[in-house]
């Protein structure tokens, strides 16, 4: 069953995804010459604005419901193969940004915010772990007071409120790791360097959704 919250987010993620198809044309179109300073800079802040909103919009949707965020009904089994904790996995980014021109400062950063951000990746990932180990053993727990109890009601969703606030907290901490990748890249990239990558990281995740959607059809009629 789905949930108003999930059906919102759902129509949300279509707008939004059809606006970074826009951006992205701007991002494949625009000059490279440094001339183009400025238009690539007013790019870069358009995109990151993009972001940003998405996640303001994500959690806020997460809050009301965060297990739809677990189990997403705007995205394709592909989409969900892919996805690391509700999004894209951070250490992905550093792959997009190899083979270009670099100063030795950048390198050493770029090295630098490749090694923390897989530490804080590591951490997010023990916390899933042990979430999940603490929800089998909190539902075995939860099931023999319910079995036992006359006030059923009350005791199944006390369990699922700590659940839920569980996963939310672990669903922000990935998302804070993906924001910070994305704000490290782009202090340590020049602005060219910057409309690169994240034309990049874009249309891998349109191209994603559209090879997803091909298949989820052909399936469909199969």
């Amino acid at each position: 069953m789905t949930s108003q919250a999930g059906e919102n987010f759902t129509k949300y993620f279509e707008n939004w995804m059809i606006q970074l198809e826009e951006l992205l044309k701007q991002l494949v179109i625009v000059p490279r010459e440094t001339s183009y300073v400025n238009d690539h800079e007013s790019l870069v802040s358009k995109m990151t604005t993009h972001h940003k909103d998405y996640y303001t919009a994500k959690w806020a949707a997460a809050h009301e419901d965060i297990l739809s965020f677990f189990t997403p009904m705007w995205l394709s089994p592909l989409e969900i193969v892919y996805s690391w904790i509700t999004g894209w996995k951070p250490s992905m980014a550093f792959r997009l940004v190899g083979g270009g021109a670099f100063s030795d400062e950048q390198l050493k950063n770029i090295d630098g915010l490749r090694v923390k951000i897989r530490g804080e990746e590591e951490k997010v990932e023990r916390e899933m772990e042990r979430q999940q180990v603490a929800i089998g053993d909190r539902k075995m727990v939860e099931l023999a007071r319910i079995k036992n109890s006359d006030n059923n009601d009350e005791l199944v969703e006390l369990a699922l409120k700590g659940l839920r606030m569980s996963l939310e907290r672990v669903m922000k901490m990935a998302d804070c790791v993906r924001l910070k990748t994305l704000k490290g890249l782009l202090e340590i990239l020049s602005p060219i360097q910057s409309i690169d990558f994240l034309a990049a990281i874009s249309t891998i995740q349109i191209q994603m959704r559209k090879r997803g959607r091909k298949r989820m059809k052909v399936a469909k009629f199969n």
